[in-house]
């Protein structure tokens, strides 16, 4: 994956591999000792199942470690999202 700057992130709509959109990034999460990526922050679409991911009132965390790829949306492996 290429290197991308946080701003170019704003608004994106992430989908996954299988082509469902999941949501809108809202916010990013870092190690601020390492400075890595955690997570997105994403506000889930009203259609998407979020009963098995990790959700925070109305924000669902997607580990940085699914993203597959940054382009027109942010692809990530479904598989690898929840964490329950």
């Amino acid at each position: 994956m290429r290197n991308t700057f946080s701003r170019n992130l704003s608004r994106k709509k992430v989908m996954s591999t299988d082509g469902m959109v999941i949501g809108t990034i809202r916010n990013i999460m870092a190690d601020f000792k390492s400075g890595e990526v955690t997570d997105l922050v994403v506000k889930p679409e009203q259609n998407f199942d979020t009963s098995n991911y990790t959700i925070e009132g109305d924000k669902l965390f997607i580990p940085f470690e699914a993203v597959k790829d940054i382009r027109d949306y942010i692809v990530v492996d479904r598989y690898l999202l929840s964490r329950k």
